[in-house]
């Protein structure tokens, strides 16, 4: 039942509302490249969900918070959350200027200090993935790195270009 039960806790779509907007070529292929790696592997189950998945996934943003909205492979509604950005809003913010320093060292650093600050660019990735595992803890399960790349879409929807 483990694999079976594996298979149905999982998304198998994700999209983005067009409320999110349009960005540069760059930042629209890292949006492409945040979502192909999302359905490629995770486990993501709303809480309480009596059907079971597979899941599609649908991100938007409305006034200021991050909408989840969740539907079975069908479309059919299951939940939509909706979690305030304020909690992510410090950590997205040194997370930019951490990546902003890590592209600029990867012109002229030492091999040495461009690991120091992807030390610190993950570390950073990491305290966001568990601040969004934490904000939906009881509302849907998932593992850590399904965390780490529902952190990478919220951060990627804040690159506006």
């Amino acid at each position: 039942m483990g694999e079976r039960t594996s298979r149905k806790a999982r998304l198998i779509d994700v999209e983005l509302d067009e409320t999110v907007g349009r960005a540069t070529p760059d930042i629209e292929h890292e949006r492409a490249v945040a979502i192909f790696d999302l359905v490629e592997e995770n486990s993501f189950a709303p809480v309480g969900d009596p059907v079971g998945g597979p899941y599609r996934l649908k991100i938007s943003l409305v006034d200021s918070r991050l909408v989840l909205a969740v539907t079975r492979e069908n479309g059919d509604p299951v939940v939509t959350h909706m979690l305030s950005l304020a909690p992510f809003r410090r950590i997205v913010k040194d997370y930019f200027l951490v990546c902003e320093s890590y592209y600029q060292a990867i012109r002229s650093a030492t091999p040495s200090q461009i690991e120091a600050i992807d030390m610190g660019r993950r570390g950073l990735h990491n305290e966001g993935s568990q601040t969004l595992a934490d904000r939906l803890r009881g509302k849907i399960e998932l593992d850590f790195n399904t965390a780490r790349r529902l952190f990478t879409l919220v951060c990627v929807l804040h690159w506006r270009g």
